[in-house]
């Protein structure tokens, strides 16, 4: 665990690589600009009557192509370049400042994206970043101002741990990507596009089917008054393949195919898409037809996909460090550190720095976080004990330093969020083993069947605990395996529920088959994206409910297209 720098130390330290910066960061012109102007802010800023004390602007220059068709017909086909500006301004002292929680009120989202010039043009840059900052500062000491009185007049709080950490500047500095990480070839990819989209035709029954490809080459820029200075990139081209069906009772019947890669020409072969999309256009067709499943409680066996969802619900968000410095949240784990808590079997750690798992590249890998710290693996569960949390610069009590997760959407405030959560078993059991185990567990449980859940396209849960502490998890394809031989039965209308605690009582086993979900997770600080890696899991006994439908007939015209 890294310790916190004396003021003193820090001080010389900052001295010495605002000195270093200008000589490392002049061939990067946004840099030098960006690194010149939070110096001059905050040398004014710092000597106010209520002084600011820190200030970092998060630049994210993203070069963007997406290409998105319906039943085999070009929606849009855009190629964009942007750059944005985030900045985090600090008033007050580290232990007390402005972005201190505010108890009992209702607080909206920091959200503040200055776009900047695309062109290093340092009079232009510097004029759009000092009205910012001046807004910023303004809005933080009237911030501060709220904190204070509502400190005052309220309870001691739990948690004394300070708002913030300062530490020692770091300076990474990565040349802009080239070759390959640059090619898209825009009219390829629009006739795919098309020809995914166009699979959907065949069935009369789905009435909307499309895809899109989404390539974004990005770097981020890092620098504050502490003298960090970071400059790094990523890329990821997300693929989606969408088909929806209507049952006969209104029920809308989602399935849902989704590929990653760092580059284009790594996603997964053509032929491979499209085998999965045809496969896809049956699945919804026979999903009409499926029956709706009554609420259940029974075991379950959760494929590895299914599997991450699930952890990244139902655990995932509970040891995000900064949430258990809030009154308001549940805290469901913060007082089990060192307890047992899963199967001694059973190690989770979160790996930013960890690039493809399975033979799958990761959509949550980075070098450094958006509060400018190295990024870091953290080891949350081992052997099934707590060990720790996810951190940003915001501490809890016993957890004083950021293990680079502190994350955020662009244009809004970093908070301490997942990145490539992975789990792992000691003792894998084959899918044989598995699925003869769930067949006795409801026969014990004199059950007629239990479940499969093959598919999922994500979830949500609740940790406030104003609220059930609850989560919900969203299947898309599920089977009901008979006790009795019969063959396995697709099922619609299925929400998986429950509460981490109870439910974590009811891991059995794990298999060794892994699976990887990568996707985009939403919370506090917006939309990033996150990896969730898994082998399947056996559940002794799971809940479901029946899933919320519209009340809308079904489309009296038929549609107005068929394959030809």
């Amino acid at each position: 665990m890294k310790k916190t720098v004396s003021m003193r130390k820090l001080s010389l330290l900052m001295l010495f690589f605002s000195c270093v910066n200008i000589h490392l960061f002049s061939q990067d012109k946004l840099a030098l600009i960006l690194q010149e102007e939070v110096n001059r802010e905050f040398s004014i800023l710092k000597q106010q009557e209520i002084p600011a004390y820190y200030i970092a602007y998060r630049v994210d220059e993203v070069k963007n192509f997406q290409v998105t068709a319906q039943f085999g017909t070009l929606i849009n086909s855009t190629q964009s370049d942007s750059r944005i500006l985030t900045i985090t301004m600090r008033v007050g002292n580290p232990q007390l400042d402005n972005f201190h929680k505010l108890r009992d009120k209702i607080e909206n989202s920091s959200f503040g994206r200055i776009q900047l010039p695309a062109e290093n043009n340092p009079e232009a840059i510097k004029n759009l970043i000092w009205k910012a900052t001046n807004e910023a500062y303004q809005d933080a000491v009237s911030k501060l101002s709220r904190v204070r009185t509502n400190v005052a007049v309220k309870v001691d709080e739990e948690d004394k741990a300070a708002d913030f950490t300062l530490t020692a500047p770091i300076v990474f500095n990565e040349a802009p990507l080239k070759g390959d990480y640059l090619k898209f070839d825009q009219v390829d990819w629009e006739k795919r596009i098309k020809k995914y989209s166009a699979a959907f035709l065949k069935d009369e029954a789905v009435f909307y089917g499309a895809a899109t490809v989404n390539y974004e080459v990005l770097r981020k820029y890092f620098v504050s008054s502490q003298g960090d200075n970071v400059i790094q990139n990523t890329s990821g081209v997300n693929l989606h393949v969408q088909g929806i069906t209507k049952a006969n009772d209104g029920m809308e019947l989602p399935l849902y195919n989704s590929y990653f890669a760092y580059r284009p020409d790594k996603l997964t072969s053509d032929a491979d898409i499209m085998k999965q999309t045809e496969q896809m256009v049956a699945n919804l067709t026979a999903l009409k037809n499926a029956p709706v499943a009554d609420p259940f409680s029974g075991p379950a066996l959760l494929s590895g996909e299914a599997s991450g969802v699930f952890f990244h619900e139902i655990f995932g968000h509970r040891i995000e460090g900064q949430r258990m410095k809030s009154e308001d949240d549940a805290q469901t784990f913060k007082k089990k550190v060192n307890e047992l808590i899963l199967p001694t079997t059973l190690n989770i750690y979160c790996d930013p720095l960890q690039k493809s798992y399975n033979n799958t590249d990761l959509n949550g890998y980075y070098k450094y976080d958006d509060e400018g710290t190295k990024a870091q693996k953290v080891n949350i569960v081992e052997q099934g004990i707590l060990k720790n949390f996810l951190m940003s610069r915001s501490p809890i009590n016993g957890f004083t330093s950021s293990n680079g997760h502190g994350r955020s959407q662009v244009g809004m405030q970093a908070v301490s969020r997942q990145s490539n959560l992975i789990i792992e078993t000691s003792a894998p059991k084959t899918a044989s083993e598995l699925r003869n185990e769930l067949i006795q567990l409801a026969k014990s449980q004199k059950a007629a069947y239990g479940y499969l859940f093959q598919q999922v396209t994500g979830g949500f849960t609740m940790t406030s605990r104003f609220e059930p502490s609850s989560f919900n998890v969203t299947p898309t394809l599920v089977y009901r395996v008979y006790v009795d031989g019969r063959p396995d039965e697709l099922v619609r209308g299925v929400d998986l529920i429950g509460t981490p605690l109870s439910m974590f009582a009811q891991i059995d086993m794990a298999g060794g088959e892994k699976g990887v979900f990568n996707g985009m997770c939403g919370a506090e600080s917006g939309s990033v994206p996150v990896s969730c890696c898994s082998p399947t899991f056996l559940i002794k006994k799971i809940e479901t409910q029946k899933k919320a439908k519209s009340q809308d007939r079904p489309y009296i015209l038929e549609r107005p297209t068929s394959a030809k």
